[in-house]
This record gives structure tokens, sequence and C-alpha cells, in this order.
């Protein structure tokens, strides 16, 4: 087993950004999109953003697991090797989840006028949210990849094991994935079905065949399109031709159902969900690549640094987007201003977030206990003491997300 350190690919770091975007995209139009601007002329356009984007968070799953089995595949699991996974997973991951979640459920006891209740009333609510990921409505996502985390070196360790198990991996996970669906829809009616990390078995195991078997699809994502043969050309087209249809087809049963009450079996839209993210991962995979070859270098250079802080970006967001959302109560939800009223909380809420977490990085060295990993391009120097004349200085953080 090669046991070499994988090269690193810049690239994955716009792919981070293109899946934040999404998910700001998402939560941004949430309001909107449910019932109260279902008057508005503009609501197809509303109903559109909010369907449309729903690929950010499934797209991160798919990316957490692509990068875990890039760098890990080829490596022996041993006792250090699963120790030093989970001792960073616990300092870089767990250790802000807990501390956004008291945060985060405070405010929601403040703004529901429970700050008074008793104590062991708080704290007895606190640890089933905790415990859930539904402390805030986004922290579902950080709570199943940490299930992923307790499950990754028996997952590691059983594609290590045969390339059979590779080869079928995705098959197996999809399988397991709509068995569990079905199952839930018929028999177990798990409510918050969404903080389970089997809902989104499928990514995972797409994420790791796609990372296991990169040396060969790499060749195909670096290539120019003029290099490439005429049968990729082919699939890169039918790839885009299937995505776009699926989420087309997603937006349009969300808008009949929304808009004119004309619902269907459950199980349709999570079909549509399910085609559309999963292709939406690959496609921003190609994309990812594409922009990082030809896009101009300011644009690399903003959507690069976007994604060094995509996490500490969705962790505090839905922060200041209830902010925002404090303003603008007046507007009519009938009119233009009021898209742009939208808009306005999508940029509010990236810009205010970039500036906070940029801040933070750069200046509060104990930044990482609440944000994540340090990216190197944002880490303080540490001003250790000269050793033998060395005036070495290192970062404190250490990104986790490319290891």
């Amino acid at each position: 087993m090669n046991a070499a350190k994988q090269e690193r690919l810049p690239q994955l770091d716009i792919y981070r950004a293109l899946a934040i975007l999404g998910v700001l995209h998402v939560h941004s139009s949430s309001f909107a999109a449910g019932e109260l601007a279902l008057q508005s002329p503009y609501y197809y356009w509303l109903n559109w953003i909010n369907i449309f984007f729903k690929f950010g968070t499934p797209s991160f799953i798919f990316l957490s697991s692509f990068v875990l089995f890039y760098n890990y595949y080829g490596r022996p699991v041993t006792r250090s090797l699963i120790g030093s996974f989970y001792r960073r997973r616990l300092k870089y991951i767990l250790l802000p989840y807990m501390l956004v979640s008291i945060g985060y459920y405070g405010l929601t006891l403040y703004v529901n006028g429970k700050l008074a209740q008793p104590l062991a009333e708080s704290i007895s609510g606190f640890l089933g949210a905790l415990f859930t990921g539904s402390a805030y409505a986004h922290l579902y996502f950080v709570f199943i990849s940490i299930q992923f985390y307790l499950l990754f070196p028996l997952l590691l360790k059983l594609l290590q094991s045969s390339r059979l198990w590779v080869r079928w991996a995705f098959p197996i996970g999809l399988s397991l994935q709509w068995v569990f669906i079905i199952w839930n829809k018929y028999q177990l009616h798990i409510v918050e079905k969404g903080s389970l990390s089997i809902s989104y078995l499928a990514y995972y195991m797409l994420g790791a065949y796609i990372a296991i078997n990169f040396e060969a699809i790499k060749l195909w994502l670096m290539k120019p399109w003029r290099e490439l043969a005429a049968r990729y050309k082919m699939l890169i087209l039918l790839l885009v031709t299937l995505w776009l249809g699926a989420a087309f087809t997603h937006v349009q049963l969300w808008y009949r159902a929304r808009h004119f009450g004309i619902w269907t079996d459950s199980l349709w839209y999570e079909l549509l969900w399910n085609v559309h993210t999963m292709l939406s991962a690959l496609v921003l995979l190609y994309a990812t690549f594409l922009i990082y070859r030809r896009a101009p270098k300011v644009i690399v250079a903003i959507l690069t640094r976007l994604g060094e802080v995509s996490f500490a970006l969705y962790l505090i967001h839905p922060l200041l987007l209830a902010v925002y959302r404090r303003f603008g109560t007046g507007i009519p939800t009938d009119s233009l201003t009021y898209v742009f009223y939208i808009y306005g909380g999508l940029a509010a809420a990236l810009a205010g977030s970039w500036i906070l977490v940029q801040f933070a990085f750069r200046r509060i060295r104990l930044s990482w206990v609440a944000f994540g990993s340090v990216p190197h391009s944002l880490a303080p120097p540490v001003k250790d003491k000269p050793v033998h004349g060395s005036t070495n200085r290192v970062p404190e953080g250490k990104d986790i997300s490319k290891s």
C-alpha cells in the first residue's frame, strides 16, 4: 500500500466556495420561498433560488468524504493514524460544534422569551438539541459529519481490504440510503431523518469511489476541452444535460406544491432532490477544475479565499442573516424591492461573516476554538522563543479540511 502523501488539490477550495454560495442562496431565500411571498409575481424566481441551490450541503458532504479517502486510502490504518484523526476532529470540528450550538441555543431561548425557564429544563433541551444537530437549523450538517467520522476508520479498512468493495461502494451506499428512506416513510417515521448520516450515505460513498480512483479521473478533469477524446466530451455534455433536467424538474415540482398546493408522493421529492444534488456534486467537481484552469486569476483568488473560510462561514452566517431580517419587515413581498431585499440578505450574510471570520483568524489566536481550523494563509504567527538562533514562525492552526 502506497503511504506517500497525496498531492494537494488547490481546486478544492473553489469547490468549497461554490458549495457555500449554494448554502447561502438557500438560507437567504428560505422564508420567502415558504409561505411569506406566495402571492408575489416574482415567486417563481424566489422558489427557483431556494430549490436550485440545494446542492450546497450535499456537495459539502460529498467533498468531505472525497478529501478523507483521497488523503487516507493509501495509508495503513494504525492506532497512531486513528488517534491523530480523532484528535484533529475533536479539536477542529467537535469543539466548535459544541460552542456554536450553545450560542445558537441561547439565542433561540432569548428570541422565544425562555431565558428565565428553569436551568434543568434549559440543559435538558440543549443536550437534546446537541445530540440531534438541531440547536439551529444548519447545524445538522456538522452533526452528520461527526457521525461519519466515527464510521470512517471502519469504512476505510473495509475499502482497503478489496477492490471489489471499492467497485460496489456507491451502489451499496445508494441502496442502503434508499432502504432507510422507504423504511422511514412507511414504518420508522423519524421526523429529523436529515440529521442521520445514513440519509446521505450515497454521497459519502460516491466521494470515496472518486477519491480512490482519482488518479484516472483527474486526467479527465485537468485536460482542456480541445484535448479530450470525443467520448469524454459526450459524457460531460450528458452529465450537464441530466443535471439541468433534474434541477429544473425539481424546481417545478416544488413550485407546483408550494404555489398551487398540488402535492404528490413524498418519495418523488426525495428522488428528485437526490438526483439533482448528486449530479450537482459531479458538475461542481468538473466546474471547479475548469474555473481553476480558465478563470481570471482574481476570480480564482477570491473563490480560493472564500473556500478556505467556508466552514467558519457556514457556522456563523445564520446569525448575521437573523440580524439582517430584523430590518426591512415593512417591504411589500409582492414588490421587486423584496427580491433585492432577499439578495441583500445573502450579500450581508456573506460579506459580514467573511469579514468577521477573517478578522478573527488574523487577530485572535484562539479563533479556531469557535471557527475550526485556521487556514495557513490567515494563521497569525506564533512568537516562539528562538532555539539555537532560529527565528522560524509556525502557524498555529492546521487546515484539517485538507487532511
